[in-house]
């Protein structure tokens, strides 16, 4: 198994001469060539997995130095067993038995292809838990294996965590729903179909951020409105990224302004 420089998805050998994910017009393959890793390579280099507890209930998983992209993975746990969300491109000891203290992981998702990170290796390393991928990306799985399970629409998890496709960045991007989180107010995990921008008062919809592709405002409408049938009151993105409260009414309005600059309404102001 190796695993690509430059987004971190892992991938069967032998390997493509470049990574697909890489190729396509959401991300980009570096101007210095094409670039594989191993986990053993990476270890060796003094890679680590760091945890942050960022409410009860959900911890953050990420790597230093980073891998790929860099996301933050997170776990979100239940009374009846957690989510891997996101996984990241590296896993080690001290990851697994932070993520198993915490009860049984239940399942491994990620909000699109991007984030797939090395999923079957942490499914494996866990005992063979489920991967879930959804249908509409399952052509962009660059390792395969049994444990991975296809859904599509909605799927749940637990009781209160959910897996919901919302298409834009790509057509299988998801969310979950996390309804305990928050103290009860509810939680949305999010990946780039809905991503907290630095500001913390605003959501981007974007088709790619690297190479500068806006989402449709139509698509970012139907997004808001799918959304806006759930309770939830933050949001974290793909890179910790949070909106701490007020998120539903952000979303809407953010969607909004997205359609609007889209579609020429303040067209005057450039």
């Amino acid at each position: 198994m190796l695993i690509c420089a430059t987004c971190a998805v892992e991938r069967d050998e032998p390997t493509p001469e470049l990574c697909p994910i890489c190729t396509d017009e959401r991300q980009y393959v570096p101007e210095d060539g094409q670039k594989w890793l191993t986990l053993d390579g990476l270890k060796q280099e003094g890679h680590r997995t760091l945890l942050t507890e960022n409410e009860p209930g959900l911890t953050g998983i990420r790597t230093e130095p980073k891998v790929g992209i860099g996301q933050t993975a997170q776990l979100v746990v239940t009374h009846q067993g957690s989510l891997l969300w996101d996984p990241v491109g590296y896993v080690d000891d001290s990851a697994l038995k932070a993520a198993l203290e915490r009860g049984p992981v239940l399942a491994i998702a990620a909000s699109h292809p991007h984030m797939f990170g090395v999923q079957v290796e942490w499914s494996l390393r866990l005992g063979g838990v489920p991967v879930l991928v959804a249908d509409a990306d399952r052509r962009w799985l660059g390792r395969n294996d049994p444990i991975i399970k296809y859904w599509s629409g909605s799927q749940t998890i637990a009781e209160g965590l959910t897996l919901h496709q919302t298409g834009g960045h790509f057509p299988g991007s998801a969310v979950v729903h996390w309804a305990a989180g928050a103290d009860g107010r509810g939680v949305l995990l999010t990946g780039d179909s809905v991503y907290p921008n630095p500001d913390r008062r605003s959501i981007a919809f974007m088709r790619s951020y690297p190479n500068r592709l806006p989402l449709s405002g139509a698509v970012a409408l139907r997004i808001a409105a799918q959304l806006g049938e759930l309770k939830f009151d933050r949001i974290y993105g793909n890179f910790n990224n949070v909106i701490a409260s007020g998120a539903k009414a952000i979303l809407h309005d953010s969607a909004q302004r997205h359609a609007a600059w889209a579609g020429g309404d303040f067209d005057h102001l450039t």
